[in-house]
């Protein structure tokens, strides 16, 4: 959680997950648009650089601030909610935790959302933060207006169209301006029922493409070189509250089995790599099945806890048998001593300049490796598995792209770079991080 109290007392800054740290010279938190306009355009005649850092969750350094640090902390809330079109105006400082009950309370609830809540709106939707459900998009592509301060310290307000500037700013990556605020396409209310169970691995890939197509939600995690798999299933049903002898039950689960559990054995695994196999196997068994029901906001997230490192990449979605044969294939023989489980999702294909879907159905496949283990050879072969899937990585997760790299496998990156030189023409927005990606 965001520390007021840490963020003005020191100049040192780091990511969730500690991977990624920073020595900006200032660490500010406007208190208005107002305010950050003065704050961008000052920086912009001192030809420094400016990081607005979220909650901090990404895991490659996209977020590292060089010279200028911002926090939307204080410029949150909810602004406004039209109850005929479900559209609701928050502050782009908003955590996504406190967006469910807001909504909750005028009969709305956002389409889908990720198992983590602690980003920020602004941040989640700059980086493309998702869910899974083959029919349902990511939080960018719920938003229906953007309002951002430039690198000149200007304000804009722009509502989704089929144009460039709507393209760019899906996912923007925080470099077209500071993301303020944001008008989302709502739902009416709604419960889940999520049902988690165990299947073998090659009975799940049978029922793969007729389970996506049934269901709302379907999640996987493989543990690697494991017959057995968890299958999340999610679908809509009537509205109900989780009871509080289910949301007692799961927060145990969440907290004793698997933050503490895996927080025990994961540090086993640390000082004794060769444990992982054997500690994989404990895993996968001792993941809890059974069925949980409330409100959408009660069961889209879960607790992160343990901390690690995270890789992640969407590919075609009509590639995910044969890449997923070659994983499991691969990781039989356990060779990167790596316990944590794969995750997949799915999504649906989105038209942002930048989103790694590229308008095509997706399945997004995520690595992690326990911080404190070396994770080098694993997502090193990770990158080429990708590769060779067409897989483009979550830009929010650690990668090793390169400006060629992005051109090769972003045919409207150009464009993308045409918007964001007219509203960042002074490349306030372009830390040391960006350099490499950029003309």
């Amino acid at each position: 959680m965001f520390s007021v109290k840490d963020w003005v007392d020191t100049r040192k800054w780091q990511n969730w997950a500690g991977n990624v740290k920073g020595n900006p010279m200032q660490s500010l938190l406007p208190h208005d648009t107002k305010q950050l306009s003065n704050i961008i355009w000052n920086t912009q005649k001192q030809h420094k650089t400016i990081r607005v850092t979220g909650a901090a969750h990404s895991f490659s350094p996209i977020a590292k601030p060089d010279d200028i640090a911002i926090s939307l902390h204080n410029i949150r809330g909810l602004i406004d909610i039209n109850t005929e079109t479900g559209e609701a105006t928050f502050w782009g400082g908003t955590y996504l935790y406190e967006i469910g009950p807001i909504l909750a309370q005028f009969g709305f609830a956002l389409a889908n959302m990720g198992d983590i809540q602690e980003q920020t709106l602004a941040g989640a939707i700059a980086t493309g933060t998702h869910g899974t459900g083959v029919t349902l998009g990511s939080l960018s592509n719920q938003v229906v207006m953007w309002g951002f301060v430039d690198g000149l310290g200007n304000y804009h307000e722009h509502t989704r169209g089929d144009d460039d500037l709507s393209n760019a700013l899906h996912l923007s990556l925080g470099l077209l301006g500071v993301l303020v605020k944001v008008t989302i396409k709502t739902v009416p209310l709604y419960s889940l029922k999520c049902q988690s169970m165990h299947y073998s691995f090659h009975s799940a890939i049978k029922v793969w493409d007729k389970m996506i197509r049934e269901h709302r939600h379907v999640e996987w995690f493989y543990f690697p070189g494991v017959e057995q798999i968890q299958v999340k299933i999610m679908d809509q049903i009537p509205i109900v509250k989780q009871s509080i002898k289910s949301r007692t039950v799961e927060e145990f689960k969440n907290n004793v089995i698997e933050n503490g559990l895996l927080y025990i054995v994961s540090e086993v695994c640390r000082r004794k790599p060769n444990a992982t196999k054997w500690v994989s196997q404990l895993a996968a068994k001792s993941i809890p099945t059974g069925v949980i029901k409330g409100l959408s906001y009660e069961i889209f997230p879960s607790p992160r806890k343990v901390k690690f490192l995270e890789m992640e990449y969407a590919i075609p979605l009509e590639k995910f048998h044969e890449c997923m044969e070659e994983i499991y294939f691969t990781l039989k023989s356990h060779p990167f001593k790596v316990h944590f489980p794969i995750e997949c999702r799915t999504t649906c294909g989105e038209k942002g300049f930048l989103s790694p879907t590229q308008t095509k159905e997706s399945a997004f496949i995520a690595f992690h490796m326990y911080k404190g283990m070396s994770e080098k050879n694993y997502f090193r072969w990770v990158q080429t598995l990708m590769s060779k899937y067409n897989g483009r990585p979550h830009w929010g997760k650690m990668n090793q792209l390169t400006k060629e790299q992005i051109l090769e496998i972003y045919p409207k990156y150009s464009l993308f770079q045409q918007m964001r030189k007219k509203y960042d023409p002074e490349n306030i927005f372009v830390t040391e991080y960006f350099k490499k990606l950029i003309d």
